[in-house]
């Protein structure tokens, strides 16, 4: 009898934080990548004792062990992209920064995590100090919501003149391109800042009147990873991801007595979504860098 063939699927790794509640980090990524037809891998930076009402405990793994998982993974399954969420300290950022510039893998999507919905602190100062030098420069795309991208700019937001600024001031600080997500903006309208070095796009979307809000930021930014993995060009695949986030939060869900989170569906329509402009995938690092003629790069849509 002839063995059947191997197939070896499109894998993108997810480096965050378990939530056992199920509505976001790790979990929320794994139904995201199972949704976008990927292959999920996972290191798990730290565990959460949380429900939908509130976060009870966080426990964090070694820099050490985390280090150990990146290398197990990175070295064996080739991700075609990597999405980065929760990190907890600086000596978890170090360790991640570390292993990226080892391995080099391609499409790094930053979920710049700093604290929960409830206020609970998920990344220290010295943590987020380590991530602007350390991290960012290894980064393809970093999605902070507007507080995030006002604390990686050093500038207050107040106006859309304010978020495109911020936009080229986190760029500078290396990443090939940001996505400053507006969910967390007033008014009926979304819009999202996307600059990528050479041009800002604006993705301006009506706004989904749910409370199935948490997790959100983590399907955003996975949803950007799966896409770039399976060859999406950067636009396009935020695109398709923001249009993912609007449809999920459409379809929000309410497990248990306090927040909803997206609801992900499994069947990847085809109505809609641009045709991927193939490219095989390239390390940050080995990758050519898009010219800069200004200062700055991309934005992050949020629902």
């Amino acid at each position: 009898m002839r063995a059947r063939g191997r197939t070896r699927p499109v894998c993108v790794l997810t480096v965050a934080g378990s939530d056992s509640g199920g509505g976001a980090g790790i979990q929320a990524d794994l139904l995201t990548f199972a949704a976008h037809g990927v292959y999920g891998a996972t290191v798990v930076v730290a565990g959460t004792a949380q429900n939908t009402r509130r976060i009870v405990a966080v426990e964090t793994f070694s820099p050490r062990f985390v280090t150990q998982q990146l290398d197990a993974v990175l070295s064996d399954l080739a991700p075609a992209a990597v999405k980065i969420g929760m990190l907890g300290d600086a000596g978890h950022v170090r360790a991640v920064a570390a292993a990226l510039t080892r391995h080099r893998p391609p499409n790094v999507v930053l979920d710049p995590v700093f604290a929960a919905t409830s206020g609970t602190r998920l990344l220290s100062r010295d943590g987020i100090r380590a991530l602007r030098r350390r991290l960012l420069p290894l980064c393809d795309v970093v999605t902070p919501n507007l507080e995030e991208a006002a604390e990686l700019a050093g500038i207050a937001i107040r106006s859309e003149s304010d978020r495109a600024e911020a936009a080229r001031r986190i760029a500078d600080l290396g990443p090939r391109a940001v996505l400053i997500t507006g969910g967390h903006g007033p008014g009926d309208r979304v819009r999202d800042f996307l600059w990528d070095g050479r041009r800002l796009r604006v993705f301006d979307h009506r706004r989904i009147d749910t409370l199935a809000l948490h997790g959100t930021g983590c399907v955003l930014s996975a949803a950007l990873a799966a896409n770039l993995a399976l060859g999406f060009a950067l636009e396009d695949a935020a695109a398709s991801a923001i249009r993912y986030v609007s449809a999920a939060l459409r379809r929000g869900v309410f497990p248990g007595k306090g927040a909803g989170t997206p609801g992900h569906r499994f069947t990847r329509s085809r109505s809609g979504t641009p045709s991927p402009r193939r490219r095989p995938p390239r390390s940050r690092s080995g990758r050519r860098r898009a010219r800069r003629p200004g200062r700055g790069r991309g934005s992050s849509p949020s629902p």
